[in-house]
């Protein structure tokens, strides 16, 4: 029997009404013309104060603490989102709060975590981890621990995010969600099979962390590795939730770290809007898989915004390069005077912008009297980079590599 229903969803969305935001729901053109989709609607969750969708069952968590509860504090692990969640309203309602985070999350986690009035325990490797020693503190502290996903009222919290996307967009086909521990896909599939029952809901698991999917289909968890998608970088499934998904959720789909990259860029690039790994999974499905969604009307939640500004950095860089848009030559040049000057106005002369230049003697493997000059170049697109090395190569030069991220 699943232990939350559309009635309790509702109740949660009363009690948090003013105290969440009920963040845009806007439609893409550009985005439905990329992917194929009839029509693309998106779920602004990184516009929540915390910019993340965790606020809304963290709040709904908290309000139904005791006041005895309330005097005791709690705790949450969380590799940063639900972590601020709590942090945040539990600093309003005047709950001392604790949380355990995986060493490696990002430091904007942690800081936005500390400003928000929270103690932060850095442990372990994953959030699994960091579960394992929350729960440890909680019996030695006599603190309330807050589950991230696993709990009924949190749940309820996450599927006020359904009530809202079907106000907004009625008659959507499917419903594209980010699965960690489940919490989020299975209060909005609750809400969804309610309010629209023929509504395809699809869940996405990062490639690398597909737990849900794995134990759904009875097979022994193997999940692991450095993935952009930290928020939904979870091994072990909640029991509540996979009861859920099992039930309600239609279809699973696996991405990759490059279909994620490419996901963050384009948000960034096409709707102006910063998303996390996580946030970008929904879409990262429909670039991963156009066919299942093609000419349908679909809704996406972008979950969360709170990306390091670095691995931003690093994942513009890449999308560049996978796009053609940075490139890098290789190229043979004789080993004299005016050599170096000549090879940069013929890239010039194909309105190639060089960017870096590096030249190599000691390694090369050609002729002593030839250097090897590795030239970074930006350009407008694929078709730019191949007439810049036509170009080059109709000018006498040899363009002997083509640097390239392998997928």
């Amino acid at each position: 029997m699943i232990p939350v229903d559309i009635d309790d969803i509702r109740a949660a969305a009363a009690r948090m009404d003013g105290h969440v935001v009920k963040t845009p729901m806007l439609p893409s053109r550009t985005l439905a013309d990329i992917t194929g989709t009839g029509e693309l609607w998106l779920k602004f969750e990184n516009r929540q104060y915390t910019a993340s969708f965790k606020e809304r069952g963290a709040l709904n968590r908290l309000l139904a603490l005791s006041g005895e509860e309330r005097r005791r504090g709690v705790i949450a692990m969380s590799a940063g989102n639900h972590a601020q969640g709590v942090a945040f309203h539990g600093s309003r309602l005047g709950i001392d709060t604790t949380i355990v985070m995986p060493e490696a999350t990002p430091f904007v986690k942690v800081d936005n975590t500390e400003r928000l009035g929270a103690k932060v325990v850095l442990f372990g490797d994953t959030v699994d981890d960091a579960a394992t020693h929350a729960l440890e503190l909680a019996t030695r502290d006599g603190l309330v621990f807050i589950h991230p996903f696993d709990d009924p009222l949190i749940i309820a919290g996450q599927g006020t995010i359904g009530l809202e996307m079907l106000e907004a967009a009625p008659d959507l086909d499917a419903l594209v969600i980010p699965i960690g521990g489940g919490g989020l896909v299975s209060g909005i599939a609750i809400a969804a099979r309610a309010i629209r029952p023929e509504t395809e809901i699809v869940g996405v698991e990062a490639e690398l962390y597909p737990a849900m999917l794995q134990t759904l289909r009875g097979e022994a968890v193997k999940a692991g590795g450095s993935t952009v998608a930290d928020g939904i970088a979870v091994k072990r499934p909640g029991r509540l939730t996979l009861s859920i998904i099992r039930e309600l959720v239609d279809h699973i789909q696996l991405v990759n770290e490059a279909a994620i990259e490419r996901a963050i860029l384009d948000l960034l690039e096409i709707e102006k809007t910063v998303a996390e790994g996580a946030g970008a999974a929904g879409l990262a499905a429909l670039i991963a898989d156009p066919d299942r969604f093609a000419g349908k009307k679909v809704g996406l939640v972008i979950s969360g915004g709170n990306i390091d500004s670095r691995l931003m950095s690093a994942v513009i860089i890449r999308g560049l390069v996978r796009t053609a848009r940075l490139v890098r030559f290789a190229i043979a040049v004789p080993d004299s005077p005016g050599s170096l000057a000549a090879i940069a106005r013929t890239i010039a002369e194909a309105r190639g912008n060089v960017v870096d230049v590096a030249h190599h003697r000691a390694f090369s493997g050609h002729s002593v009297r030839e250097a090897v000059v590795d030239f970074t170049l930006e350009t407008r697109n694929e078709a730019h980079a191949r007439a810049i090395s036509r170009h080059i190569e109709q000018n006498g030069f040899a363009i002997v590599g083509r640097k390239q991220i392998d997928e």
